[in-house]
């Protein structure tokens, strides 16, 4: 892939988060499991601290003393007023309106008509994620809810989003156009590197999934995964770290644990594991 600056076209998942009420204890937790190093980026140091690899941006822990300890999603937008519009239009809050985070972009706080929080990003001089699918990075995140048909309609009419079946548990959300971007900027091969692993037809568009409630789930919440090289030593490391594993299973594409950091936060552990043949 190309090391140029990447972008993400409106409707795009492009930045993860964690709200985290000891922010040193969570930048000790991660950057062992996942390899990250970190630079300040608050105003009020310690207050918001950016994860990366080999000098690439793959996250951030934010402080958060009272709030609920979470990993949070970003959706890129063209204009962040425009953009909240269509989140009441249709159904949705918002929390916090559009801000000015110094020349870094305009972050915006919403809720799907669900009761889901997430986040909307205009990018300034940040424009999201610049290390993702790899070890130690952002993999994907997915929406966890039991209205389906409701989630669906918010999303699709908010960003443009489309649904993709892949069976009759299976639903991803495609961004159309988003593999013709990929394709013309950071990713060139990525048509045929899918073409190479047998992915479903629309896969490059592919930008969010859409989950059934995990088990013991009482609340909608978008979830994040983390790509890592084998599963069962990521586990294990985080396990001596001081998380719980809270499940694990196998697909037929990915080798899965579900995590939840010392402080409460969930996210899942992933390992590629395409089908051969």
């Amino acid at each position: 892939m190309s090391e140029e600056t990447r972008t993400y076209p409106e409707g795009v998942p492009c930045w993860i988060d964690t709200d985290q009420p000891d922010p040193e204890a969570a930048v000790e937790f991660y950057g062992q499991l996942f390899g990250w190093t970190f630079r300040d980026e608050g105003a009020v140091p310690g207050a918001y601290q950016v994860a990366t690899i080999d000098t690439r941006e793959v996250a951030a822990i934010r402080f958060e003393a009272s709030g609920p300890v979470a990993w949070n999603t970003y959706i890129a937008v063209d204009d962040a007023e425009a953009a909240v519009a269509r989140v009441t239009e249709f159904g949705g809050e918002v929390a916090s309106p559009p801000e000015d985070l110094v020349t870094d972009g305009r972050r915006a706080t919403c809720v799907d008509p669900l009761g889901t929080p997430f986040r909307l990003w205009e990018a300034g001089a940040i424009s999201g994620a610049q290390l993702v699918n790899a070890p130690g990075a952002w993999n994907f995140s997915h929406l966890h809810c039991a209205d389906a048909p409701a989630a669906r309609e918010f999303y699709e009419r908010v960003f443009g989003w489309e649904a993709l079946e892949l069976g009759p548990e299976a639903v991803m959300w495609r961004r159309p156009g988003y593999g013709d971007h990929l394709e013309a900027t950071v990713d060139p091969g990525i048509r045929a590197r899918q073409a190479d692993v047998k992915a479903p037809p629309g896969f490059e568009d592919v930008i969010a999934g859409l989950d059934r409630p995990s088990t013991g789930e009482t609340a909608p919440r978008w979830h994040v995964v983390f790509a890592v090289p084998d599963r069962d030593a990521a586990a294990a490391t985080a396990k001596r770290l001081g998380a719980t594993i809270v499940s694990s299973r196998d697909t037929g594409w990915t080798r899965e644990a579900a995590v939840r950091d010392p402080a409460g936060a969930e996210f899942t552990l992933s390992q590629f594991t395409p089908p051969s043949g």
